[in-house]
């Protein structure tokens, strides 16, 4: 058997278009981290709420329509009142095809350590060394 490998830092997609400062994708409970809820969709593309609603490929009668490259499809909902999220790089091809802003940058940035993180290297390093033990215990 192998040593596991060490886990990497998560990374974090930002959206930034070039003529406006960089902007963080707002994680919202319950969210996936690095996607984008609607306020931060809003201040990306300099739009209204009820623009990024209208925009948004949804339906009120269905839960998750198939993709449109007309409209800023969301990720996949479970339930209505599950909150509507995006992926920086969906929120880019929309801002670049549909609503024609020139220049728009997906740039990736490693997030500041957490303490949830730190544990969770602990933890894993404990269990490697357990394993290890263990291994090294049924060889004799």
């Amino acid at each position: 058997m192998t040593d596991l490998p060490q886990p990497q830092p998560p990374t974090q997609p930002l959206l930034k278009p070039l003529t406006e400062p960089m902007l963080e994708p707002i994680p919202t409970v319950g969210s996936t981290l690095g996607l984008m809820d609607v306020d931060a969709v809003e201040e990306a593309l300099s739009r209204s709420r009820a623009s990024v609603y209208r925009y948004a490929n949804t339906d009120l009668n269905q839960l998750n329509l198939p993709y449109s490259a007309k409209h800023l499809n969301p990720e996949i909902r479970s339930h209505h009142t599950d909150p509507l999220l995006f992926h920086p790089s969906e929120v880019a091809r929309f801002a670049k095809e549909v609503l024609k802003i020139k220049q728009v940058v997906i740039e990736v940035q490693n997030r500041a350590p957490d303490p949830t993180q730190d544990l969770l290297r602990e933890i894993l390093s404990e269990l490697q060394g357990i394993h290890q033990t263990l291994r090294d215990r049924s060889e004799f």
